[in-house]
């Protein structure tokens, strides 16, 4: 009986120390640009998962599917793995999933082409993250910083690649 109290006493404590550390923190950037085409025309361009060589530079290689939802793209040559959650006509989200031994942050993608009218759009670009794992305030708004001038930068792209096609 003293056995197993001592079991149950390290296993109660390990759930409320996992408890007590467990509180994440998740961060929203949206980001948006405009661009001169429409949007069927920017989707077209810029719409493919594996489009991202395009407007962002990045090896890209669908390891699983066809594009579709559930399909998995391979990013700098197995670095990042990320799997399509969501598909419509003008938009796709992403997820990363967890990598073992590593913190899992809940990242998450979602772009969207936004009709503005018949020969213009929107870009969206929104991001979803947990950034609790850092220790201070300072690591968090860096984190969050770099984060929003790699996407501003991709956008950036994404509007040079459409208007370009």
């Amino acid at each position: 009986m003293n056995r197993f109290l001592k079991t149950f006493g390290v296993a109660l404590l390990a759930a409320f120390s996992h408890a007590a550390m467990a509180q994440p923190e998740y961060v929203t950037v949206n980001l948006e640009i405009d661009i001169d085409k429409s949007a069927a025309e920017v989707w077209e361009a810029v719409g493919d998962f594996c489009a991202i060589t395009d407007w962002m530079g990045l090896p890209c290689e669908l390891t699983e599917g066809s594009g579709e939802i559930g399909s998995v793209r391979s990013l700098l040559n197995g670095r990042i793995t990320e799997v399509l959650v969501a598909k419509t006509d003008l938009s796709y989200g992403y997820t990363m999933p967890p990598v073992e031994g590593q913190y899992y942050n809940l990242y998450h993608g979602h772009m969207e082409a936004k009709p503005v009218s018949a020969t213009t759009s929107k870009m969206l670009y929104t991001l979803v993250w947990d950034v609790s794992n850092h220790p201070d305030q300072a690591a968090k708004d860096a984190d969050i910083e770099g984060r929003t001038n790699t996407f501003t930068n991709a956008l950036q792209g994404i509007k040079a690649f459409a208007e370009a096609n």
